[in-house]
């Protein structure tokens, strides 16, 4: 097997290993998959790298690729660009048009490559002042837009194929591979230089956790590629020979898993959490001893312990609960569902050892951008999984923490750099290592446990420190909250903004015959929600210290969304978004 250094030799590294495999990559194209061989992925990157260098893409040159979905151009371009020697500058397709103006002036991107008509009209909108933006193509046939189609036909030619060898030939695994800029939320994003050596190098330390049957697995992929966590597992996939099958939509999530059967997808905690609790939801629906046995299942799995550790009778109740219960969840999620892979936020354990009982386990991982991304992951077989943690280190990377519990990580897979920032470049790197913002611990059998982000972290008046995002993760265990942002800095005692799951509350009240106005507004007025709401908080906050518990809350009537700016692109809280928006309410709770 060649060494792989350099992000474009996986494509070459699954042809050698796995010949041609027919679905290397595929999307669903007006009702049918259409599929993308070994063989045609490379053809086509190579039409690519011709045309880019008819169109004078010198080494070092950004090209921008922002996309709506996922799919198969999107990885075509990507190798296509990163042979010429040129850098990928991935964006979200969710951020403001000033952001898109900061980002493609700040790397000065020679061609932006688009998915559909809405996000042309973005950036088409601000093209004049863009100086240094040469064209728009689109992935989509667009009027009075160019369509990458135009650079395949470019390229077909192979006349100019050595000069693209020579381009490949002068690429270093240390040279700049990415910029990727980060969802901020306060002042302009951040854009992280991750080399090819920094990725190849994360996608190396973390194959031997992932449990892939090499050449045969299949993955549904529908997390935005433009985020590293899902861009460095679809280099892992081609690694492995794992087809890879692009999700039309988060919407059409369910019916894409039973089309295409995966043995592995992704997931942030978000969703894994909505998966559960309509699973919860048909359960609670059930009667008689179909409604008895699904809690039974549920009971024993919230108890799973991993490797047998409960002893014989529990394992005996729960090969009959998979049998009888949780064979059905797997065939809700297609039937062949082997592993999830999560990361971005923390994962409630409850959910952990649930889904573990249920023989789908949830691989939860940690890392960063700067990081390539990952820095730890729970693996069920070579290197041990414990619930509530993120893993052991992986191989290369190196972990201490600070005195003041900061995780701090070195590597090969620690960013260049900060694009044009060297000052907080230094700020965030010293002596090698990355100051990741997070706070943590390793324990005595070396499994790393996050707490939480040390910037989140508060104080309140009697002095006291609040991890907000423990006593939120805990929180969301409710299923009558859909979403909650722990607030209290400086006050004196800590609250709550909480966005009510609506869906939820209306069945609840139509089963306990309570009249409800479903208008979000009134909703969130009812005495009945309110209260019943107070007793989830009242409950949950038992399992915290005095000064910890939540002592008051408001509900909000919004659906918090990457969209109205509660979320970020991977949704996480945009903590100081939402507490602008709800001043009011701030105001209302400790006025």
């Amino acid at each position: 097997m060649a060494s792989i250094t350099r992000i474009f030799d996986f494509p070459y590294h699954q042809q050698d290993e796995f010949n041609s495999i027919p679905d290397a990559l595929a999307s669903k194209q007006n009702g049918t998959w259409i599929k993308v061989s070994t063989q045609e992925y490379i053809a086509k990157a190579n039409h690519i790298s011709r045309a880019l260098l008819q169109l004078e893409i010198k080494k070092n040159d950004k090209i921008a690729i922002i996309s709506s979905t996922n799919r198969p151009e999107w990885h075509i371009m990507d190798i296509g660009i990163l042979q010429t020697g040129a850098q990928t500058v991935p964006i979200y397709p969710t951020i403001s048009e000033q952001d898109y103006e900061y980002i493609l002036n700040h790397c000065e991107a020679k061609y932006c490559f688009v998915s559909d008509i809405e996000l042309f009209n973005k950036i088409n909108a601000i093209k004049s002042k863009l100086p240094h933006l040469k064209d728009i193509y689109s992935f989509n046939s667009i009027d009075n837009c160019k369509n990458w189609n135009e650079l395949l036909k470019l390229g077909e030619s192979n006349s100019n194929q050595d000069e693209v060898e020579a381009r490949k030939s002068s690429i270093n695994t240390e040279d700049l591979a990415t910029i990727i800029y980060t969802s901020g939320t306060t002042g302009n994003p951040k854009g992280v230089m991750l080399s090819h050596q920094n990725i190849v190098s994360n996608v190396l330390g973390s194959a031997p956790r992932i449990p892939f049957e090499a050449g045969k697995s299949r993955a549904l992929s529908f997390l935005p590629i433009c985020h590293i966590f899902e861009r460095m597992v679809l280099y892992l996939y081609q690694f492995y020979g794992v087809s890879i099958y692009f999700g039309e939509s988060i919407e059409k999530i369910g019916e894409n898993i039973k089309e295409v059967q995966p043995t592995v997808i992704t997931a942030v905690p978000r969703l894994i959490e909505k998966v559960y609790d309509k699973i919860y939801a048909k359960g609670a629906d059930l009667t008689g001893i179909k409604r008895k046995l699904f809690f039974w299942a549920i009971n024993l799995g919230e108890r799973y312990e991993p490797y047998g550790a409960n002893g014989f009778w529990y394992e005996f109740q729960l090969k009959i609960a998979r049998k009888l219960i949780f064979s059905k969840w797997q065939e809700g999620l297609g039937g062949k569902l082997e592993v999830m892979v999560s990361g971005s936020a923390a994962l409630q354990p409850r959910l952990s050892r649930i889904f573990a009982a249920a023989g789908i386990p949830v691989m939860e991982g940690y890392g960063l951008t700067e990081t390539s991304p990952v820095i730890a992951v729970n693996d069920m077989r070579n290197f041990g999984f414990r619930v509530g943690t993120v893993g052991k280190v992986i191989d290369n990377v190196e972990v201490k923490i600070a005195e003041d519990g900061e995780i701090l990580c070195k590597g090969p897979n620690v960013m260049m750099g900060y694009y044009k920032n060297e000052t907080l470049t230094n700020e965030v790197i010293t002596d090698g290592y990355f100051h990741t913002g997070d706070i943590g611990n390793i324990d005595k059998d070396g499994f790393l446990k996050i707490t939480d982000r040390k910037k989140e972290m508060f104080k309140t008046s009697g002095g006291k420190y609040i991890a907000p995002q423990l006593i939120e993760n805990t929180m969301k265990q409710s299923r009558f909250i859909e979403q909650i942002m722990v607030i209290g800095e400086g006050q004196k005692m800590p609250a709550a903004f909480i966005q009510p799951n609506f869906d939820f509350i209306i069945e609840w009240a139509k089963k306990n015959r309570i009249e409800l106005d479903t208008n979000h507004e009134n909703l969130i007025k009812n005495e009945k929600v309110i209260a019943r709401i107070q007793k989830e908080i009242d409950t949950i906050n038992g399992k915290f210290g005095h000064w910890e518990q939540i002592k008051r809350f408001e509900l909000t009537p919004d659906i918090w969304s990457i969209e109205s700016g509660h979320l970020t692109p991977t949704l996480k809280l945009k903590r100081k978004n939402i507490l602008e928006k709800y001043q009011t309410l701030f105001n209302k709770i400790y006025q």
